[in-house]
């Protein structure tokens, strides 16, 4: 099976040489690298938040397992789909999904299922993909949408995919895709932001949960984000980074109305 792109040559480039041009512009190559447990990604097109996904990406030690959490734009699915196995093609080459590391979370739970119809037009966890390769050139792939739910049901996605990863060589990343507050004012989305981005550096995903309710936060990782803090922090993480914040208004300079792009390391 092969998931081709959806929404290439619309939110990046089509073509490696011009994903590879892009990136090159937006990180510094002496960056200090960090053996990180999880990650935070945007996921808009790259010309508002591919420079925040590149510069994350450049401070990550790279690995060979990646588990990728994307939420659901589509409502196609099931609540929370792991493609079943394959090839997702990209620009930059096509990347394996890791069928073993696929069935061992299959096996210890029931929150997750095989699934490829919430995957084929779904775009968070495509965007992120380019640049992954781009900085980890080989590896395999976890790809799982993740629909709006409580914090139990995010807790025992959580527990299923650490009880999948305990047994694995090597070590596992877990990345979360996920943008912050939607279409809002620039001030009242950064001061919302903060709020959500308090919880994550504290590593405390039921107080971000609660706050997303409360202060209204129209975050679309607020299932992605604590579902990956579950699972790194029983991996043993310990303290969260931020790498980079900005909205779209700091690229477009309309601030009217604007989208919000986190990207954070967890070790």
């Amino acid at each position: 099976m092969k998931r081709e792109p959806a929404v290439k040559g619309q939110f990046y480039p089509s073509n490696s040489a011009e994903i590879e041009k892009f990136i090159t512009k937006c990180v510094d190559a002496t960056s200090s690298k960090i053996h990180a447990k999880g990650v935070i990604l945007p996921h808009a097109g790259y010309i508002y938040s591919g420079g925040v996904a590149a510069q994350t990406m450049s401070r990550v030690i790279p690995k060979k397992k990646l588990i990728i959490l994307g939420p659901n734009h589509s409502g196609f699915g099931e609540f929370f789909s792991v493609y079943p196995g394959g090839l997702w093609r990209t620009p930059m080459g096509d990347i394996e999904v890791d069928s073993e590391l696929v069935a061992g979370i299959i096996e210890r739970g029931t929150e997750i299922k095989k699934d490829s119809l919430a995957h084929k037009f779904e775009h968070s966890i495509e965007v992120e993909l380019p640049i992954i390769k781009y900085f980890f050139d080989e590896f395999t792939i976890v790809p799982i949408v993740c629909a709006t739910a409580s914090w139990d049901v995010y807790k025992k996605v959580g527990q299923q995919i650490f009880e999948g990863i305990k047994e694995v060589r090597g070590d596992v990343l877990v990345i979360a895709s996920g943008d912050m507050t939607h279409y809002e004012p620039e001030a009242q989305a950064r001061k919302k932001d903060s709020l959500a981005i308090e919880s994550i550096v504290k590593l405390d995903e039921e107080e971000l949960i609660a706050r997303v309710k409360e202060k209204n936060i129209s975050m679309c990782g607020v299932a992605t984000i604590p579902i990956m803090l579950i699972v790194t922090k029983l991996m043993g993480a310990t303290k969260a980074e931020v790498v980079k914040y900005q909205t779209s208004g700091d690229i477009t300079g309309d601030y009217s109305a604007v989208v919000g792009y986190l990207g954070a390391i967890i070790n």
